[in-house]
């Protein structure tokens, strides 16, 4: 006999559920405020029991730790955020389709959490939306995992003086472990997820590439994201703009059609990333700003709160226009300037290689062009040599190599220097 506890606050309101299952099926069931009786289902489908919503949380968090499923091939867990993207991913998977959120955490100081991915009112409304298709939903407490795998190494990773993508670390390996063992935890054939990327057969394997919606492509996200795990993952959203996805919502009455897009890295919460890296260790502390001979033109409160790149908040006049060109942790200042002296065209990263390759484009930043490149493999990953200069590469980011429009290397920038 498996006993199983759920609970849920609200200010005041407070939810308690309790189970007990034998041979997969509830047996008795307290849990006042759901709309059925419980007992004789399994655990998969009273999670797609509605009612109350203090009590159908309390038996989300009764069950997501436990629920089970024999394998099933025309069961599709969905990555569901309440967005619109996963609410279509889910009409598209089916009768069979099982929901899943997870939820993470978020900075409790943080000024706008409710616009995240996985707050509670994010949860809510994937439920919401599963639910209202008859369909179970899912919820994974997965808050401390989360601060361990993904926040605390974007914390000491400015503290090393690098600029750390978080969402790029959560792709490629957090967020995508939890939901394929979810998948498999519950019997379900495949993964889907309502991101913009294909995956495609390249060289002899598939490979992630570019999504038919450039304005909301997201490989360069999902990079990371090892080939292995792909014959197992769907983007149905792949072949289709934002707009036809918006529409298709709409169509279907699904409420998800007129929500807004939650923001990247959930966990700041809508905060400034600085603010939050104040909160959270690194303390302001007087330094230099150096030119590049060394001599000293100003000072600075922080050099974590400076990127390759860099124009705002230096505080410093001069002739033409200054870039933050790099900092120093371990004697906190902060090098800067001109935007020629940013120019670098030989880059290395610590990663890997999909598939061989000697030419390429790549991006070295989410929201720079891409350029064209050549590669050599090294043992810790590859270097580029860029065809032409490339302005605030920064260690910490991600290399990402297209051939065309398919992925076919990843790694973390480790070093970059000009010719």
């Amino acid at each position: 006999m498996l006993e199983l506890i759920g609970d849920s606050a609200r200010g005041e309101d407070y939810a308690l559920v309790r189970l007990r299952v034998r041979h997969g099926r509830i047996v008795e069931a307290d849990a006042p405020g759901v709309s059925e009786d419980l007992r004789g289902l399994t655990l998969l489908e009273a999670a797609a029991v509605g009612g109350e919503l203090l009590p159908v949380d309390a038996l989300a968090n009764a069950i997501g730790p436990a629920v089970r499923a024999a394998a099933d091939d025309r069961r599709t867990a969905v990555a569901m955020s309440g967005g619109v993207d996963s609410a279509v991913t889910l009409l598209r998977a089916g009768e069979r389709a099982v929901g899943v959120t997870l939820r993470l955490w978020l900075d409790p100081n943080g000024p706008d959490a409710e616009r995240a991915c996985c707050s509670p009112s994010a949860v809510i409304a994937a439920r919401t939306t599963c639910h209202r298709l008859g369909l179970p939903h899912v919820t994974l407490d997965l808050r401390e995992a989360f601060r361990r795998a993904v926040v605390t190494p974007f914390v000491r990773g400015y503290a090393r003086g690098e600029t750390p993508n978080p969402c790029i670390r959560c792709n490629g390996g957090f967020r995508f472990a939890e939901l394929l063992s979810f998948a498999t935890r519950v019997g379900a054939a495949r993964l889907a997820t309502g991101h913009y990327a294909r995956i495609v057969e390249h060289g002899g394997r598939l490979l992630l590439a570019r999504a038919l919606d450039d304005t909301k492509d997201q490989s360069y996200m999902l990079a990371r994201l090892h080939p292995r795990h792909l014959d197992r993952i769907w983007f149905p959203l792949g072949e289709q703009t934002k707009a036809q996805t918006r529409s298709e919502a709409a169509a279907a009455g699904l409420e998800a059609a007129r929500r807004a897009d939650s923001q990247e890295a959930c966990f700041l919460a809508g905060d400034d990333y600085r603010e939050f890296l104040t909160r959270h260790g690194l303390s302001p502390e007087p330094g230099l700003l150096v030119d590049e001979s060394g001599a000293t033109v100003g000072t600075h409160d922080g050099f974590w709160r400076f990127t390759p790149g860099q124009r705002r908040g230096l505080g410093v006049s001069a002739p033409e226009p200054l870039y933050a060109l790099g900092a120093d942790a371990r004697t906190n200042t902060v090098v800067v300037g001109p935007r020629a002296s940013l120019a670098r065209t030989r880059v290395s990263a610590r990663g890997r290689l999909y598939v061989p390759a000697a030419r390429v484009t790549a991006k070295l930043r989410y929201r720079s062009p891409a350029v064209g490149a050549s590669v050599q493999e090294t043992a810790a990953g590859f270097r580029l040599l860029l065809d032409e200069p490339a302005y605030g590469v920064a260690r910490g980011q991600a290399a990402v190599l297209y051939d065309d429009d398919v992925v076919v290397g990843c790694g973390l920038v480790s070093s970059a220097a000009s010719d």
